[in-house]
């Protein structure tokens, strides 16, 4: 009886095992994602089709080929385990080229569009929004990636629209040649988004605008160059039936703007009728005729409160004769609440300037001393060991990351970097295999691939040997957190090659 009672237990416990073990099985299969091909000679010849027929979890892969728009996508929605991927196979390949739009997306969620090429559109590359219908926000898109450029188009015209957006993500894209009117990305009523690592090149009217009751945005380590007449549009101008939300008394506010690098632009920021905005750890060079400005594009004072209560702190500002007005400041704005401090002013052209003038007096600024970047002629706006940037910024608890991702310090530098480490020579062009790395917030460098026996020395500049590693292979890790500021130089030996790398640290 025993034996019977045991192996029925065991008889149940092995079909529970079955059981479990086809229930994992078909939980997989029920999450697994199906791939819909786009293309020529594919399921579906365009991503309407596809997109017609995707499942939270799906991938609508698209093809090599040329693509002519508009094709209008609606209610595209994953789920927050989910998300529906939008992608080209071939980031320079997979071209939308041409038509009024590439895609319209209306009411997406849970969406991601990845590795496309918009190009030549006569309206707007891109748009994706809510339809119009306010109460139900496009929401949860990233878009990463993607190459927008070459505007066929000189009016109001944006390579990418965004309307009634929430909860997104735009982050290594590149925008280049927009619309003399229009901007790289224009933001109507958009919330609690994130506008990182992209590349702004020769844009109009704007790099980035984020208007019509936008708020809670971050625009963090992008580059703007020649980013139009005002490279961000912190604000604007918006017709009072496309605000969202329907009753905002403001254009954009609660806005975040950190380590950015911005060359030339007739201004490379604008505050229009934004609250609340913070202009923190960026490097502006040369703007072209005025640092920044301060608008009411509304004089509708009654109802749309004034331009107030921003922040231009721990900013990097190098100009030239080019600029006509320091700072541009128009009628029903509020300029005397707005917070000046920490900022490093430098003229390249006038040793005797004694700095901006503001509309407000500024706290603890750095006037007319160089900021001392490793190479300002080849766009390198690392601070050098003595550069009197280090440091001298002021805390802000919110400001994390610095250009390249290095924590900023207490007290930070000022500009878009903080202090660390920085290797010159990034190209080892005779000993091909090897690379290298670095964590500059632990001090610790890594040099890894190498190819054979090699003898690896640290030095100081006056050429006394610190450290050596012999017979080394594969890869070695070098603890530098105890050496004092300075230049350095790591040497790389085998036998037949040697290499120099330069390293500095601060």
């Amino acid at each position: 009886m025993k034996n019977q009672t045991k192996q029925i237990a065991d008889r149940m416990k092995k079909n529970k095992t079955v059981l479990f073990l086809l229930f994992l099985f078909l939980q997989v299969f029920a999450n697994a994602q199906t791939i819909l091909r786009v293309g020529p000679g594919q399921t579906y010849s365009n991503p309407v089709q596809a997109a017609a027929v995707a499942k939270p979890g799906d991938t609508i892969l698209i093809y090599p080929a040329v693509y002519t728009g508009p094709f209008f996508i609606e209610n595209l929605k994953g789920t927050p385990d989910k998300w529906i991927t939008l992608k080209g196979l071939n980031k320079e390949q997979v071209i939308f080229r041409g038509g009024s739009e590439s895609m319209h997306l209306t009411d997406p969620n849970y969406l991601r569009i990845m590795d496309l090429t918009i190009e030549r559109q006569t309206g707007n590359g891109m748009n994706i929004d809510d339809g119009g219908t306010f109460n139900t926000a496009a929401k949860q898109v990233v878009v990463e990636n993607c190459i927008f450029q070459d505007m066929a188009a000189s009016g109001n015209n944006d390579l990418l629209k965004l309307s009634g957006l929430d909860s997104f993500v735009i982050t290594k894209c590149n925008f280049t040649n927009g619309s003399a009117g229009g901007s790289g990305i224009d933001m109507v009523g958009c919330h609690a988004g994130k506008i990182h690592k992209n590349g702004f090149l020769n844009q109009g009217s704007n790099s980035i605008q984020m208007k019509g009751g936008s708020s809670n945005l971050h625009i963090e380590a992008n580059d703007f160059i020649n980013g139009g007449q005002r490279a961000l549009n912190l604000g604007g101008s918006t017709g009072a039936a496309f605000f969202r939300p329907a009753n905002a008394d403001y254009e954009a506010k609660d806005l975040l703007v950190t380590a950015n690098i911005f060359e030339g632009a007739y201004t490379p920021i604008a505050f229009v009728g934004c609250r609340n905005a913070q202009v923190i750890n960026n490097t502006i060079i040369r703007p072209q005729n005025w640092i920044m400005r301060i608008l009411q594009e509304s004089s509708d004072t009654s109802f749309y409160k004034s331009c107030a209560n921003n922040t231009f702190s721990n900013n990097i500002v190098v100009v030239t004769n080019s600029l006509s007005t320091d700072v541009n400041v128009g009628p029903y704005t509020s300029p005397t609440s707005f917070t000046f401090s920490n900022n490093l002013w430098y003229h390249l052209d006038r040793s005797n300037w004694t700095g901006p003038n503001l509309p407000k007096q500024e706290t603890n600024g750095i006037r007319q001393q160089n900021p001392l970047f490793v190479d300002l002629n080849n766009k390198n706006y690392h601070l050098q060991t003595n550069s009197p940037a280090i440091a001298k910024g002021n805390y802000y608890q919110g400001i994390i990351l610095d250009y390249e991702g290095k924590t900023f310090k207490n007290p930070p530098s000022i500009g878009a970097y903080e202090s660390g480490i920085i290797i010159f020579n990034k190209d080892l062009n005779i000993l091909e295999s090897i690379h290298w790395a670095y964590d500059s917030n632990n001090q610790i460098v890594s040099i890894f691939n190498i190819p054979h026996l090699c003898q690896i020395t640290l030095f100081d500049v006056k050429g006394n040997s610190l450290n050596q590693y012999n017979n080394c292979t594969n890869k070695i890790t070098m603890d530098v957190q105890n050496l004092t500021p300075g230049l350095y130089f790591i040497q790389l030996i085998n036998k037949t090659e040697q290499k120099l790398i330069k390293l500095m640290i601060y």
